[in-house]
């Protein structure tokens, strides 16, 4: 027996002597090479000849070598670090191994060299002698895979092949355990039942050849056949009267009766070494999976949440069923969810699923163990897709089905019985495991959720700004559930949704990120939530279609609710995490019961913010009251300011007829007796002061029937412009005598308004004759004309304003009133401004009077246009 040393020095010699550049001694060893030994071969050489021994190609290549027991070469890529052209297989007769010598090119005599190389390697021959039954004292008996390609092996070497399998029988089916030169072949379950040759092997237990163009030749069951392929051959392996396997063999040329005979004798040899293989694999399994028992009590129970459990209750099963097609269904305690555990690219996926419509839910509800030998005869929809076989077993806890184990094989009959009754004790006491475990986690989650909402309740209570209640919501959510992203939205007066609330690292990003468009998306999660109204939690996006991702954030899980009063949707709790699988079903509740509470809380607000709208509302209207009040107030004033004048007017006019014609006699006598005296005349200075009293007293005669007259005006479009300046040159005299400065400011292109030009004209006297006497002592005069805008209408204003001594408060609401004056012995009437109230009151218009004690005095007269 060689060494690692010895091969390598052997190695060495032959490299040196035959002017190869280096060699290696590989072996193949369930269906794939493996190398012994290799001389000058780098680490990274090594691992690219191992690549290139794993090619399909490469593979059938020298399994043909091996098979004939020929050399055989082929070219190696080029820039390849092998560093030659070509590779050479020297075979090793008797074996499975094969010496590769890597040369640009290998002359005869070096390959006699090689050969008589590989002859030193060679062991003893598949024989009489050689022994069939395993060496119990090593490890093969304990390592099924490896005795069962031993044994193939041995068939291969004995007669040449083009390829070959061995299947060992589990219950109807064929398993291929091991495959020469076909690696597709290895794993493969063939049903006996469904193909005519394995019938008739299995009913004869004799050896079947079928040769190419016979009427079962399109019926093999299994093989990569050449279109040089010829001759097929499939040979029971037999124990009593039970097929416990068959080996299938196939190759270009007829199968001669003398190799028939041989390969006949090894079939009846290797049955019972692969009988006692086979037993000892099996008792292995049993003890494996008592073991996994004590192992479940041990590990499992020691667990401190769900997600624990799961993944050791996968670990043990994988190990005792070699399948990681495994599945763990919990029911929530609402029962609308269903908790999917499974295995995911070797890693364990936590999802939550709707449990209406779910493939388990009939199991559920039946509360049954189910054993599918077959999916496809028995037409079971597997869990996971390429399952052939499957063990269903509820789990259940004080007579409840609280979820479902499912254990499944892409092979047929994967499960036996004793599989089954192992199953049903597992789950049984796993019901209870889980269900401790979840009514923990439970209640440490409400406990979690009610301190939320203890902390949220006297923040929000009191609050009646929804944007305030919303962004202290979302902000305690992101600190209590280290939340990456808390959105609230709610549904504004037309309709639209609105981040009212935004918390958590990524909430600065999101908003940035959003900018002006829309964070809920009609067939995303949010906007299904705010359509429907139904809570919706996905364990991880990259698996759900409905997921939108917001630019630049693109997160692992998300929860959304809705907030609802009654049947109407006032909004939308958002919750997102960067990790799949970041939430559990009790974070669902939570944000379930907070939604109820901010319902509460907005609705609240709501009614608030309504009540406000109205007061204001109210007190608007209010103010319009007022402000029509005071002007229907100032409208009866004039009405009776008017009444007044009239009534003076009418009186008035009566005092004035019976006045006038005394005075016409006084001032006419006077004037005669004027005229015939002397200018020396002791009574002429009498007389001249009773000719003036007189005239004065006929003055204020004359004013009272202008007051009283009530003639048609004359009324044309005039410019007031002109009439200001008409006006000014009448009392410039005046105005300067009296040390006034005057100061005019008139509006260009001042429109033209409909006015008598003479009342108007004795309007701005009497304001002037006013001013005047409001300055004895001199003072500034300031006439202006514009435009102004009052109750959506446009008016023509005419202002004069004095410097004088002001109004008193008490006067001002009677300056207008006929023969009030405050001129005292200044020898006012009192008629002035009531003759011009008159007159602009006559026109539409009105008259305004600002006035502040020793500051002076402003009159407005307002025109309309």
């Amino acid at each position: 027996m060689y060494t690692e040393s010895s091969l390598e020095t052997q190695l060495k010699e032959a490299v040196q002597l035959s002017g190869a550049i280096w060699a290696a001694m590989a072996d193949r060893v369930g269906g794939e090479w493996l190398l012994r030994a290799a001389y000058h071969l780098s680490k990274s050489a090594q691992t690219e000849l191992m690549n290139l021994l794993a090619r399909p190609s490469l593979d059938a290549w020298l399994c043909g070598s091996l098979s004939g027991g020929n050399v055989r070469s082929t070219s190696l890529p080029t820039n390849s670090r092998l560093g030659t052209e070509r590779c050479y297989s020297f075979p090793v007769s008797g074996g499975s191994q094969t010496l590769l010598v890597g040369a640009d090119d290998l002359p005869s005599e070096a390959q006699r060299l090689w050969k008589l190389t590989a002859s030193l390697f060679n062991g003893n021959s598949v024989g009489d002698q050689r022994p069939f039954l395993p060496d119990l004292e090593s490890s093969l008996a304990f390592d099924l895979p490896l005795a069962v390609e031993k044994i193939l092996t041995a068939f291969v070497q004995s007669v040449a092949c083009q390829g070959a399998w061995l299947a060992l029988r589990r219950g109807e089916s064929l398993d291929i355990q091991a495959e020469w030169n076909d690696p597709k072949a290895k794993g493969v379950s063939l049903l006996i039942d469904s193909n005519p040759i394995l019938r008739r092997v299995n009913r004869t237990l004799s050896r079947v050849s079928i040769q190419r163009g016979q009427p079962n030749w399109d019926n093999l069951p299994f093989g990569a056949l050449k279109p040089g392929t010829k001759m097929w051959i499939c040979l029971p392996l037999v124990v009593g009267q039970r097929m416990i396997g068959v080996i299938a063999m196939w190759r270009q040329k007829e199968f001669e009766a003398g190799e028939l005979g041989q390969l006949q004798e090894l079939a009846l040899r290797a049955a019972s070494s692969i009988e006692v293989v086979v037993t000892f694999s099996e008792t292995t399994t049993h003890l494996r999976r008592l073991g996994m028992l004590n192992d479940f009590v041990l590990t499992v129970s020691s667990a401190q949440n769900l997600d624990q459990i799961a993944r050791r209750v996968f670990g043990l099963l994988f190990r005792a069923f070699n399948t990681e097609l495994i599945s763990l269904y919990l029911r929530s305690s609402d029962g609308r969810i269903l908790r999917d555990y499974h295995m995911l690219e070797g890693k364990l996926a936590v999802i939550s699923v709707s449990l209406a419509g779910h493939l388990v839910q009939p199991y559920l509800k039946n509360g049954l163990t189910v054993r599918v030998s077959d999916s496809i005869a028995e037409e079971y929809k597997s869990v996971h897709p390429n399952a052939r076989s499957a063990l269903i077993v509820p789990m259940k806890y004080r007579g409840s089905v609280i979820g479902i184990l499912v254990v499944e094989n892409p092979r047929p009959e994967a499960f036996s019985q004793y599989d089954e009754h192992l199953m049903m004790v597992i789950s049984s006491h796993l019901a209870g495991l889980i269900e401790y475990s979840r009514l923990r986690e439970e209640a440490e989650g409400r406990a979690r959720s009610l301190s939320l909402i203890h902390e949220v309740i006297p923040q929000v209570i009191s609050q009646t700004n929804k944007a305030a209640v919303a962004q202290i919501t979302a902000d305690l959510l992101a600190q209590y559930f280290k939340y990456e992203l808390a959105t609230i939205l709610l549904l504004d007066s037309e309709g639209e949704y609105s981040i009212q609330g935004m918390g958590g690292t990524q909430a600065r990003l999101v908003k940035e990120n959003l900018g002006g468009e829309n964070f809920i998306l009609e067939d995303g999660v949010t906007g299904r939530v705010a359509r429907t109204g139904e809570s919706m939690l996905v364990n991880d996006t990259s698996t759900n279609d409905q997921y939108r991702p917001v630019k630049g954030w693109d997160a692992g899980s998300e929860i959304c609710v809705a907030i609802k009063d009654g049947d109407s949707i006032l909004g939308i709790i958002d919750v997102e995490s960067r990790n799949p699988n970041g939430f559990t079903h009790n974070d669902l509740i939570a944000l379930e019961s907070l939604a109820g509470i901010l319902a509460s809380v907005i609705t609240s607000a709501n009614q608030y913010q309504w009540l406000q709208e109205t007061i204001r509302q109210l007190k608007i209207t209010e103010k319009e009251l007022v402000t029509r009040m005071e002007a229907q107030r100032s409208a009866e004033n004039r009405l009776i300011q008017a009444a007044k004048l009239a009534a003076v007017g009418e009186m008035a006019a009566g005092i004035a007829h019976e006045l006038n014609n005394p005075l016409t006699t006084v001032t006419g006598f006077s004037e005669l007796l004027l005229e015939d005296a002397t200018p020396d005349s002791e009574h002429r200075e009498e007389m001249e002061m009773i000719l003036r009293e007189a005239r004065r007293a006929s003055d204020v005669v004359r004013r009272l029937l202008d007051f009283s007259r009530h003639g048609e005006p004359v009324r044309t479009s005039a410019d007031l412009n002109e009439i200001v300046k008409d006006v000014i040159a009448l009392s410039r005299h005046l105005i300067t005598t009296g040390g006034v400065q005057l100061t005019v400011s008139l509006m260009q292109d001042l429109p033209w308004v409909s006015i008598d030009r003479n009342q108007m004209k004795q309007v701005l006297l009497n304001l002037i004759h006013n001013a005047l006497q409001a300055m004895l002592e001199g003072g500034r005069l300031e006439i202006r004309t514009g435009v102004d805008k009052r109750e959506s209408r446009e008016w023509v204003t005419m202002s004069v304003q004095d410097s004088g001594h002001g109004i008193p408060p008490e006067d001002r609401d009677r300056i207008f009133e006929p023969f009030f004056t405050t001129k005292g012995d200044r020898g006012g009437t009192g008629l002035g401004l009531s003759v011009t109230y008159g007159i602009v009151t006559d026109h539409g218009g009105t008259i305004e009077v600002l006035s502040e004690i020793n500051q002076g005095s402003t009159f407005t007269v307002w025109l309309p246009l």
